[in-house]
């Protein structure tokens, strides 16, 4: 048992540490040796969890994929079939790229080429905006005459841009920006009764709705994802 949970421990600092290495070089320059000297680790525990590289990235992306799906999941347990659901795992995600190194990672991986590979992330999230506006749409949540579909490409678009601006100026990941960009979008895309209750700047709960990988992989205990519980680590301006 004590050797489980060391090995496990190992790897939890593997993806960490790769996942920190990958958001400040990218793929094809980051190195095995730098990776494990980053987890505190030899060379030969690395090969030991992973193959190679390109296991190493797989495994960043696939515990950045169940983060992005707790928040999304978190959303619509809060929000059902609305459109404050896609508000707040817009907020949560833009956090998330913030505070939780794994994600971040994760996304760096999907915006490179080098690895030819289709990203689960941008998959995962891209699918998950898609149903909730056919859901917000089902449920009349929408506008008339707005397409549920075209709603879905102009907030993954959105939010992927926020992703790669934020990578070279932190002002793009604050919720300040987030918010003016949900101010101009809710009234084109809401029914007129909605928007009287949607809050473009999320919803803010009391309790957290995810605990980051980061976290998970530190040892720490879940703290809210919202910055007036968690020390102001999202930028605000």
């Amino acid at each position: 048992m004590v050797k489980q949970e060391r090995a496990a421990r190992t790897r939890r600092s593997l993806i960490q540490a790769a996942a920190e290495v990958f958001a400040e070089e990218g793929f094809v320059p980051a190195s095995l040796g730098a990776i494990s000297k980053r987890a505190g680790v030899s060379n030969g525990a690395l090969h030991f969890h992973f193959a190679n590289k390109n296991a190493l990235a797989d495994a960043v992306e696939q515990e950045a994929s169940a983060t992005i799906r707790r928040l999304t999941e978190a959303a619509r347990a809060r929000h059902g079939d609305s459109l404050q659901a896609v508000v707040d795992a817009t907020h949560e995600l833009i956090r998330c790229l913030v505070q939780d190194v794994v994600v971040r990672g994760g996304f760096e991986l999907a915006c490179g080429v080098a690895r030819r590979t289709k990203s689960p992330l941008r998959a995962e999230w891209q699918r998950w905006v898609e149903d909730s506006l056919r859901r917000a749409d089902g449920s009349g949540s929408l506008a008339d005459g707005v397409s549920w579909m075209d709603a879905a490409h102009v907030i993954v678009a959105v939010t992927a841009g926020l992703e790669v601006l934020g990578g070279e100026d932190a002002s793009w990941l604050s919720r300040q920006r987030l918010t003016g960009l949900w101010e101009l979008l809710l009234p084109r895309l809401a029914d007129r009764q909605d928007l009287q209750t949607l809050e473009s700047g999320g919803s803010r709960p009391q309790t957290a709705a995810l605990t980051p990988a980061s976290m998970l992989t530190q040892g720490q205990a879940p703290q809210s994802v919202f910055p007036e519980q968690s020390g102001g680590a999202f930028p605000d301006q």
